[in-house]
This record gives C-alpha cells, structure tokens and sequence, in this order.
C-alpha cells in the first residue's frame, strides 16, 4: 500500500512539473520567420477596472525555413523592437500561438535570403 501511495505521489508531481512547464502554445507548432515592422493597427479594451489595454497587431510576411511565404497576422501586449527578428510558432497554416525574438543568426538561411531582399 504504501509502495502505491509514493508511486501515485511521484506521477501526481510529474504531471504537474509537466504541466507547469510545457508552453503547449509552441508544441509540434511549425516555425516561420519575420523581421518586426510597424504595427498595422492597435486595439483598446477597457477592463472592469477602467484600466485601457493595447494589443499591437503585425500583418507581416514571414518565412519558413525553406524559404517559402505566408503571411501572419499576430498580436502583441507591448509593442515590439523595430527590425528585430522573430521565431514565430504557428499551426494550420498562418495562425500564430507564440513568439521568440532570435538573432539573426538563428533564422535559417533560406529564410534570411527572403528577409534580405
């Protein structure tokens, strides 16, 4: 009884350890790369609070590592570095669930020939 109380104990914090830590938002995402421009456009809400909220949103072409195109439309809560590289994680095509910026030696070459011209 015992032996099964520590096991049920250890998989119990394992699966919490896993959930706490596992950003599922970048999870057998494909990566596509885009250098920052202007925003587009912003958004306000106002919150119960009376605080305003700004969300920046990017209508950008960005690149996959075999340097093909698609174009990206993602938001952000701050705006962000001007001509800085992004690593964007995207599933079903163009729908982007998270973002890192990397240097430009991280974006794959095919992808840095497109964001050159």
């Amino acid at each position: 009884m015992k032996k099964l109380i520590g096991i049920t104990s250890i998989l119990l914090v394992a699966a919490v350890v896993i959930l706490a830590t596992v950003d599922f938002n970048r999870l057998g995402k494909e990566n596509v790369y885009v250098q920052v421009g202007d925003p587009s456009y912003t958004d306000e809400d106002r919150l119960d609070s009376g605080e305003i909220m700004t969300s920046y949103w990017y209508e950008l072409p960005a690149y996959r590592e075999n340097g093909s195109a698609v174009k990206v439309e993602f938001s952000a809560q701050k705006e962000l570095r001007q001509d800085a590289y992004l690593k964007l994680y995207v599933k079903e095509g163009n729908e982007v669930t998270s973002y890192d910026e990397v240097s430009w030696e991280e974006v794959p070459e095919a992808a840095q020939e497109e964001l050159e011209q």
